[in-house]
């Protein structure tokens, strides 16, 4: 038990800068103590126990903000950062030294017993508000960006971003990564780089029917404006 409990801790130090000590950890991180609710929980429930477990369960929703069902299986060096409004379900799988944000939701979409919810691989980042939805599997070394929902499954050493997600794969794969991946200023926007593909195709058209041998120059912005309509809003 001591030994979960320090690698638990463990874990929640070498992922999150603002930790200053083991004993602040422990006493003040509502992920770590969800983290342990789920681990008394599951493991009444693997002793048919369940009626308890799931009240074990509720209680730890009430305290922490985070409802861990007990069915579902979570593997070593789990952190859960921030915890506020994380949804894990019964059939959840969870690998090795997985990152979670807040408001993170790993839900089904039956209302069938059985598999109905996802498989996260090792090393997976799932960033704040995302959703991963179903009995599909998340490859290992992935990240899901912000608010992203995931619907569909993800290959390894992948990015998703968007809603629905879409799935972006890495130009250079990362292997097994000490540290969560969290750049997620280098998620492209792929709605707004589809929109702006589309627009200039329709300038390269009307460049064609207008007679010009080549379309206006768009005006220069900086990285991360978008420079097309001013929308009045």
């Amino acid at each position: 038990m001591f030994d979960t409990i320090r690698s638990d801790v463990s874990a929640a130090r070498s992922r999150d800068p603002a930790v200053r000590s083991g004993f602040e950890t422990a006493l003040l991180y509502p992920g770590l103590h969800a983290l342990w609710g789920y681990r008394i929980g599951r493991w009444l429930w693997q002793r048919d126990h369940r009626f308890a477990a799931r009240v074990v369960s509720a209680l730890t929703q009430w305290l922490t903000g985070v409802d861990i069902h007990p069915g579902a299986r979570i593997g070593p060096g789990l952190f859960i950062d921030h915890a506020a409004g994380v949804v894990i379900g019964e059939t959840t799988e969870i690998g090795r030294d997985v990152t979670i944000y807040q408001g993170v939701t790993l839900g089904g979409t039956s209302l069938e017993q059985g598999k109905r919810h996802p498989t996260i691989g090792d090393r997976v980042t799932i960033g704040a508000g995302a959703k991963v939805l179903g009995p599909i599997t998340v490859g290992e070394n992935s990240r899901i960006g912000a608010n992203a929902v995931v619907v569909h499954p993800v290959p390894p050493d992948s990015v998703v971003v968007g809603v629905p997600g879409q799935i972006i794969t890495r130009a250079h794969p990362s292997q097994a990564p000490e540290m969560p991946d969290l750049d997620n200023s280098r998620v492209p926007d792929v709605i707004g780089l589809s929109l702006r593909s589309l627009l200039t195709r329709v300038d390269r058209l009307e460049a064609k029917v207008d007679g010009r041998t080549t379309p206006p120059e768009a005006p220069s912005t900086p990285p991360g404006v978008w420079s097309e309509a001013d929308f009045a809003i």
